[in-house]
């Protein structure tokens, strides 16, 4: 305790007297921009305390949980464990929790964990503000500063929420109904993102290419890229959680001619079995799945496909998951992502299916599926080697760059990390463009050199 007051006092000191406050967020990116977007209201009136500092004594901790799947809301519910234990040890002030998993369990967890402060829903932040006694101020959300990603890069969350009834997300009860950003305010807020020194957005959404069905009454996301990419200093735009089901046309164009948009795309294709994408409600089928891949791999050459394949959900036998297998041999989906399927109360597959297959089988295809994926993404690494490609620097570490091409996203994609040219400032690296030459690779991360810096 007498620790724990001297460490605020002198961090007061420093601050006159300004409450420090740290954040810890979990989940997606999604998440993270929520985040943001609250710090970014807060002013002057706190003492920020960078989210890595795990030990420092603050005043407040705000915790923004996810509660999608049972790992995500074991994870949240393991760090408000943890918070209150620093909490007893005298670290924490007061902890304030907020986002998915307080959303969904609004009723429960109160009294299930009684020595938090405050707890928060994940569709209005207005509330958190106010309990910290800071007036909610919405215009001051573009000036926030990202992130977990490298300097150079930013997340914009085009949307929230989600019309559609997928039989295994907790999403739609969670986040609410699909309401578009109106496009003006994402622009302005993509020009104070560059403004600051990002040069690479990446476009979020629980379902990007429903974007401006709500407030245009027609799929927008094609028009809001156009104008991101007008912006000058803007270099590289990336779209993430697209959805099959009508894809937009002139985003498809765009990828093949833009060149701010990136030749990546992360589109969740969850199965490819007719019965079982009927089970999951996804309103797509095997053969509009491989059409839809099938024009991208023409239309937009060298593109890098990233999906998500959920392996267990009710209605998958044998069969259907050999055809998935199959599927994923033909695809080559340069990255995948697989999940076992959890059974979510809420949703339209607890309520109407039997979980039939056991936690060992589902564990025994997801081993398989991504086995097999192995080699695929390997391969992919393998025919890199020797290539020069454009890269952004995320970071150096130990004498190394560590950059991303186009065709690898923060966070779920492998890295490529280049050793650097001699009389090169490691300072000066991370936020810029470079150009690597890939020497050699591994399953996951590619190497080489840079032979050049981008002014």
């Amino acid at each position: 305790m007498l620790l724990w007051i001297s460490s605020l006092r002198s961090r007061r000191k420093r601050a006159k007297m300004k409450h420090s406050l740290r954040t810890l967020t979990l989940g997606c990116s999604k998440n993270r921009v929520d985040t943001e977007h609250l710090v970014s209201q807060l002013g002057d009136e706190f003492l920020l305390i960078p989210e890595f500092e795990e030990d420092a004594a603050v005043d407040y901790l705000l915790v923004n949980t996810c509660g999608f799947i049972g790992d995500a809301k074991q994870e949240s519910i393991n760090a408000i464990l943890e918070a209150v234990e620093q909490k007893k040890a005298g670290l924490i002030g007061k902890i304030v929790v907020f986002g998915c998993l307080s959303q969904r369990y609004s009723t429960q967890m109160p009294s299930l964990i009684s020595e938090v402060d405050a707890w928060f829903g994940a569709r209005d932040l207005d509330p958190v503000l106010k309990y910290l006694g800071v007036k909610p101020d919405h215009s001051k959300m573009k000036y926030r500063k990202p992130s977990d990603c490298g300097p150079g890069t930013a997340y914009l969350k085009i949307s929230e929420g989600c019309d559609r009834r997928c039989s295994y997300c907790a999403i739609p009860f969670i986040r609410g109904a699909h309401k578009s950003v109106p496009m003006e305010s994402l622009l302005e807020e993509a020009r104070q993102l560059v403004a600051s020194g990002v040069k690479e957005l990446i476009l979020i959404a629980q379902d990007s290419t429903y974007y401006g069905l709500d407030l245009y009454k027609r799929r927008a996301l094609g028009e809001l890229i156009e104008k991101l990419s007008e912006i000058e200093d803007l270099r590289w735009i990336r779209i993430h959680y697209s959805y099959p089901d009508s894809f937009p046309e002139d985003v498809l164009y765009q990828m093949a001619h833009n060149p701010k948009l990136c030749r990546y795309l992360d589109i969740p294709l969850q199965h490819i079995s007719d019965s079982v994408l009927s089970k999951m409600r996804r309103n797509v089928d095997s053969a509009w799945t491989r059409n839809l891949i099938r024009r991208f791999r023409e239309e937009v050459p060298g593109v890098a496909l990233r999906t998500t394949i959920i392996v267990g959900h009710p209605g998958e036998g044998e069969k259907e998951f050999e055809e998935l297998l199959d599927f994923c041999a033909e695809a080559r989906f340069e990255r995948l992502g697989a999940f076992c399927y959890s059974e979510e109360e809420g949703t339209y597959g607890a309520r109407h299916y039997k979980d039939e297959v056991s936690e060992e089988e589902k564990k025994r295809r997801y081993d398989i599926l991504m086995e097999r994926q192995s080699e695929i993404s390997q391969n992919f690494n393998r025919s890199r080697v020797g290539t020069t490609v454009l890269a952004i620097v995320d970071d150096v570490v130990s004498g190394k760059a560590v950059c991303r091409s186009e065709w690898e996203s923060p966070e779920v994609d492998g890295e490529i990390w280049a050793e650097l040219p001699e009389g090169i400032s490691e300072e000066s690296l991370p936020g810029s463009f470079v150009k690597v030459h890939i020497k050699d690779c591994d399953l996951y991360d590619l190497f080489g050199e840079i032979v050049s810096v981008e002014e």
